[in-house]
């Protein structure tokens, strides 16, 4: 099994979900984040003064999959999650040693 974390522009969450729900992804995690890297942060107004915020807001999906549904899934986040611009994210691959299902002990690929 594979854990696929992949931080992402929040405004690509729905057809990252779309897509990745059609390969029969029946469970993921998503988190609003703030963060920061090479992409800089819009000036803003608040109350007629112009600031920069430090950080910038995004959405991090967390996905355990079987080790053959992980190049799809990796496909899909590249393919909708792209832009062209900088800021369109990262992805990070793990080797997951086992999963449980709480509700029934259900272990392996079956707790998925």
């Amino acid at each position: 099994m594979k854990k696929i974390e992949a931080i992402i522009r929040t405004s690509r969450f729905d057809q990252i979900h779309t897509c990745i729900s059609k390969l029969g992804v029946n469970f993921l995690s998503f988190y609003e984040i703030k963060g920061m890297g090479f992409e800089h942060a819009r000036q803003e107004m608040y109350r007629g003064v112009a600031y920069e915020p430090t950080y910038i807001p995004r959405t991090k999906l967390e996905i355990v999959v079987p080790d053959d549904l992980s190049p799809a899934v990796i496909q899909c986040i590249l393919t909708e999650g792209k832009t062209g611009e900088i800021g369109d994210g990262k992805i990070f691959v793990y080797d997951v040693q086992e999963a449980y299902r709480i509700r029934n002990n259900e272990t392996g690929e079956a707790a998925l």
